[in-house]
C-alpha cells in the first residue's frame, strides 16, 4: 500500500465519522437517538444496573456492512 492510498482511505473514515457524527448529534436534539432500542437489554436491581445495546450493536452492524460493501465495490 503507498502513501496516496492510505490517506485516501483516512479521508473516507474521517468524513464517515462526520457524517455519522452529526447525525447522531441531530437526532439527540431532536430528542430521537440510538438509545434503547428493541432489543437491547436493560435490567436494575436495588443497587446494581446492566444495560447491553444488542439491538443498536447489530443496527450498527448492519449499517457499517452496507457502507463498506458500496466503498468496497471497484
Amino acid at each position: 500500500m503507498d502513501l496516496a492510498s492510505i490517506s485516501k482511505y483516512m479521508i473516507y473514515l474521517g468524513a464517515f465519522l462526520l457524517f455519522g457524527g452529526s447525525i447522531l448529534y441531530f437526532l439527540s436534539k431532536l430528542g430521537t437517538g440510538l438509545n434503547r432500542l428493541p432489543g437491547d437489554i436493560f435490567i436494575q436491581k436495588e443497587n446494581f444496573t446492566f444495560y447491553f445495546p444488542l439491538g443498536s450493536c447489530i443496527l450498527l452492524s448492519i449499517i457499517i456492512t452496507l457502507i463498506l460493501s458500496l466503498l468496497s465495490k471497484k
